[in-house]
């Protein structure tokens, strides 16, 4: 959310970083809300300077015997304690109005965010490895011969509908053995701190971290109103909601595997096959809560251990910063790593790694106080770590092999108790 006072001094400066995002100027209408709020909390205070002041006569004219006065004066003081009651309200309602339109306004870009309209205006950063040459035709992961008994798109139908899938055998173990390693590397070597957070939240975990009020019907709520995550972004950041840190404790570093929720709402016969865009999904997140001179470092640092882990894996990537008009609400800067899959003959995301300044703290009221200074906002960064699914689907197209066998990444062999492949009739050996 923003700070009114900024858009109030700076309401041009305002203007043109939204226009980077495509939005129209919107500073006067904010601007014109915030001058009726603070005209009712001024009417409000000098009503109610008038009430006290009457009040204090009251008791003089009933002194003097002034009986005409005193009930003059009465009712001037009840008067203005109506009055009062009823700018206040009425400043309430306005400053509701106020929060209500600054929770739909989108974060704005950093200075070195390229400006553009979509995917196709993204910038390469940089590529990571040597996509596989096949001397046969690869398939996509759902048509591998290893795959097609594992991978149950038909009985996840009976179960839950389409989006959903049943993983059986090999292949599930392979999903599980991804997420221990990622953890495991997160947690030894980059520092984070493993979490363990509940997949329903309430409407202010959803505030917090920008999920509502704009993006509700791409999540699922229940009937008695608690939503189910989209990702561990809304736990692990707010569990700093309303919260005074010390300076000293920062960055915070969190990790968490989880079960993930989207409805998918805007995405009507896109990549329906397969299992790579789900209802539910699986991811390792990461979080980082900072003060502001640290979260572009901070940024970086995330990237390079999301990177990580595919190097890791040996499985082909590259990295992009995401335009002004593919960015997510929420973000500042974005970075995109796309892996390569062979089957699609294309790289795919796998991983966004936002910076997202105080934009997500002062939904959450997240503060930190600098060694003798006044509490501050702090800065919020999220990040896949990687997806689970997807990480899956790259290392089953990467390792194929002409008779539908899967070489698996050496990183593995460990969690899959020293076996190395799939066979082409979906064991592990």
């Amino acid at each position: 959310m923003h700070d009114i006072r900024i858009i109030r001094d700076t309401p041009a400066a305002f203007d043109a970083a939204l226009a980077r995002r495509g939005i129209e100027p919107l500073s006067p209408g904010v601007l014109a809300l915030d001058e009726a709020r603070r005209a009712m909390i001024l009417a409000a205070e000098t009503a109610r300077a008038e009430q006290n002041a009457a009040s204090k006569e009251v008791g003089a004219a009933k002194a003097r015997g002034d009986e005409a006065e005193f009930e003059r004066l009465r009712a001037l003081v009840a008067d203005k304690k109506a009055e009062v009651a009823r700018l206040e309200d009425e400043a309430k309602r306005k400053d509701a109005e106020l929060r209500e339109l600054l929770l739909t306004l989108p974060n704005l870009p950093l200075a070195d965010v390229p400006d553009g309209r979509d995917e196709a205006d993204n910038v390469e950063l940089r590529r990571w490895g040597t996509p596989p040459a096949f001397d046969f035709a690869p398939r996509e992961h759902f048509d591998l011969p290893s795959v097609r008994g594992a991978m149950d798109f038909a009985t996840a139908g009976k179960l839950s509908g389409s989006r959903f899938v049943v993983l059986r055998g090999a292949v599930a173990r392979l999903h599980r053995a991804l997420a221990q390693f990622m953890l495991d590397v997160h947690t030894t070597e980059n520092g984070l701190t493993e979490m363990n957070t509940p997949v329903l939240v309430r409407d202010e975990a959803m505030y917090g971290t920008n999920q509502l009020p704009k993006f509700a019907e791409d999540s699922y709520q229940t009937t008695n109103g608690w939503w189910l995550i989209p990702t561990s972004e809304v736990t692990l950041t707010n569990t700093v909601a309303n919260e005074i840190l010390d300076e000293a404790s920062l960055p915070l570093r969190m990790t968490a595997h989880t079960l993930c929720f989207r409805s998918e709402a805007g995405s009507a016969g896109k990549d329906t096959s397969g299992m790579l865009r789900q209802h539910q999904f699986e991811k390792v997140e990461m979080v980082s809560i900072t003060t502001p001179d640290q979260s572009l470092a901070e940024h970086d640092r995330m990237t390079a251990c999301a990177e990580d882990i595919l190097q890791r894996l040996g499985l082909p990537y590259r990295t992009v910063v995401l335009c002004t008009g593919d960015m997510g609400f929420g973000a500042q800067k974005t970075h995109d790593i796309e892996v390569w899959l062979p089957g699609q003959n294309c790289y795919r995301e796998i991983s966004s790694v936002s910076v997202c300044g105080d934009f997500q703290a002062r939904r959450m009221n997240a503060r930190y106080r600098p060694a003798g200074g006044k509490p501050e906002f702090v800065h919020t960064l999220n990040g896949s770590g990687l997806a689970v699914g997807r990480c899956l689907i790259a290392v089953l197209e990467n390792g194929q092999r002409a008779d539908g066998s899967v070489l698996l990444p050496q990183a593995l062999h460990g969690y899959l108790g020293g076996r190395t492949q799939i066979t082409a009739e979906g064991v592990l050996e």
